[in-house]
């Protein structure tokens, strides 16, 4: 079970113990699901030719990953909905083969004004590779449940 709007305080830092490592295949599937023909996710001549010299994995499919990992420890059976992400940045690729890791600060959070067992939290999450390099910063509000008044 994740974590009640209740249990949630502004400064927290959760260290998330799922780690996920990222392969080829999973870099390839996303971008056909997705349609993304970026040769720069996909092309192993093209990338070796960037800055990168090989693929890099596509920053959307990252995003998802560290969302993810956050669920058993966050917010499993305690959100009602995602509402908004924002100041997605990604300072260092992932690569093929890079296991990330993440942590998440609760940045803010407030009570919800139109529905009474609701709060809106707004988190910080952090995705960093094997190596500790910060790969993915995101800010992400959702609206948590409250925790349900005894009998």
């Amino acid at each position: 079970m994740g974590k009640y709007y209740d249990e949630l305080e502004v400064g927290m830092v959760i260290k998330h113990t799922l780690g996920r490592t990222i392969t080829e295949m999973d870099n390839v599937l996303f971008n056909g699901l997705t349609m993304n023909t970026q040769p720069l996710h996909l092309n192993a001549d093209f990338a070796a030719k960037t800055q990168f010299g090989r693929p890099i994995v596509n920053g959307i499919f990252t995003l998802g990953v560290v969302v993810g990992i956050t669920v058993n420890e966050l917010t499993a059976g305690t959100i009602v909905a995602n509402l908004g992400y924002e100041n997605v940045v990604h300072p260092h690729p992932i690569f093929h083969g890079d296991t990330i890791y993440v942590e998440t600060e609760i940045i803010a959070k407030r009570p919800s004004k139109s529905r009474p067992t609701t709060g809106i939290v707004t988190m910080k999450h952090i995705g960093r590779n094997q190596d500790g390099t910060v790969c993915i910063e995101v800010t992400r509000s959702a609206l948590f449940l409250r925790r349900p008044e005894s009998d």
